[in-house]
């Protein structure tokens, strides 16, 4: 086969190939261009086609793999290079872990602070801070509903004076 012969015979595939193409990138514009560099690989590439093959299914794999081509070298484009020092985070995505550090050091805080407090006025706020309600709390403990909301009370000042620190200006 003649290279005109072969170049024409490319040419009459075209209204097979616009179809696949406009469906492989659903765009028209990139569809003709997707069109255009599989002719043009077809012709370079003449000396590769056997005579007797399906040159239809021939065609359609050249367009196929520019297409597959195409989209890996545009989704290696949209990588972004970090030039910073933190690399490591760079497109880490849903991976990350939030660092719960602080949490666990004022947790310890709030601990040390309620155990500082004397018997008198841990029991009853911790029994508040339970659920507990200050009749049931009265109740429990044998003493006046007004010295437990007094112990509730002064509890409460001395926990926020001991961890003013996480709340500065609140005293």
């Amino acid at each position: 086969m003649s290279t005109a012969e072969f170049n024409h015979c490319v040419i009459e595939h075209s209204s097979n190939l616009k179809p696949y193409a406009i469906n492989l990138t659903k765009d028209i514009v990139r569809a003709n261009d997707l069109l255009q560099e599989t002719f043009l690989r077809a012709m370079m590439n003449k000396e590769k086609f056997h005579e007797g093959t399906n040159l239809k299914a021939w065609l359609f794999t050249i367009m196929r793999n520019i297409f597959i081509n195409d989209y890996r070298r545009r989704t290696k484009r949209k990588t972004i290079l970090d030039q910073t020092e933190n690399q490591f985070l760079l497109n880490s995505g849903d991976y990350t872990v939030p660092n719960r550090a602080t949490a666990t050091f004022v947790l310890e805080d709030i601990q040390r602070a309620l155990m500082a407090l004397s018997d008198d006025y841990k029991v009853p706020f911790m029994m508040h801070f339970n659920g507990y309600k200050y009749q049931e709390i009265a109740d429990d403990l044998h003493l006046p509903l007004g010295t437990v909301k007094s112990r509730i009370f002064f509890a409460r000042k001395e926990l926020k004076q001991k961890l003013s620190i996480y709340a500065p200006g609140q005293s």
